[in-house]
């Protein structure tokens, strides 16, 4: 499966295309899987649908440009969320393409693999009760109080605020309302609990510098994003 990318008539933007499309075929023509375990389906939906929330320091991120099986369901989720998109009228494709593009393009200039989190069985858990506070909705303020989490790796039981739907949720700890540099990231079903939906992610925090960030919700439904001020200590 090849991508199409939208041409420029700017000379550069014509080689970076190029050097993503080189890059893209060698990998894939290659047969040779990148080192380690490849990510699951979650991540590669997440990758394909918002890579721009996703830092490129992720070692998954390395390891899908990397390995051509992951390359593979990496541009069959671009192929179905592009054909979904053109049936609702969208026009937001060719968007999504370059920032995935700008991902390959990274991969093929440095090359560099990041290594992959050492294993920790070390698990804090961790409550954030959001029954009763407002949501930060793009850029808008709300007079919400800070939670917080600590450096770590850790397990987190989210209480949604009150009439939050049932479904699938994308979680994601942020450094601002934009939703970029992400820290870390989780897709979870939310579980119903005496009438409250309740939501449990595992957060790796130990790269995360001490300091305020945002904690996102995302209804897979809606596709709303919502923030709540958080403090990583």
């Amino acid at each position: 499966m090849r991508l199409t990318w939208r041409r420029s008539v700017r000379a550069e933007d014509r080689f970076e295309t190029w050097l993503a499309q080189r890059y893209q075929k060698q990998v894939l023509e290659s047969g040779v899987p990148a080192p380690g375990p490849c990510p699951d389906e979650a991540f590669l939906r997440i990758l394909a649908r918002k890579a721009s929330r996703i830092s490129l320091s992720d070692p998954r991120v390395g390891h899908a440009a990397s390995c051509p099986r992951c390359m593979n369901r990496l541009l069959a989720f671009r192929e179905e969320i592009r054909s979904r998109r053109q049936k609702l009228v969208l026009p937001l494709a060719a968007a999504s393409h370059l920032v995935v593009a700008a991902a390959l393009i990274s991969m093929a200039r440095d090359k560099v693999r990041k290594p992959v989190f050492e294993a920790n069985t070390t698990v804090v858990p961790e409550t954030v009760n959001l029954w009763d506070a407002g949501t930060l909705r793009g850029q808008q303020t709300s007079p919400l109080q800070s939670v917080s989490l600590p450096a770590t790796l850790v397990r987190v039981k989210i209480v949604l605020p009150r009439f939050s739907g049932p479904g699938q949720y994308e979680v994601a700890v942020t450094r601002d309302q934009a939703g970029n540099d992400v820290q870390a990231h989780g897709t979870v079903t939310a579980t119903n609990n005496g009438g409250r939906e309740e939501l449990s992610v595992d957060f790796d925090l130990r790269k995360a510098e001490a300091g305020p960030y945002f904690l996102s919700t995302t209804h897979d439904q809606d596709q709303a994003s919502y923030y709540y001020p958080l403090q990583i200590k």
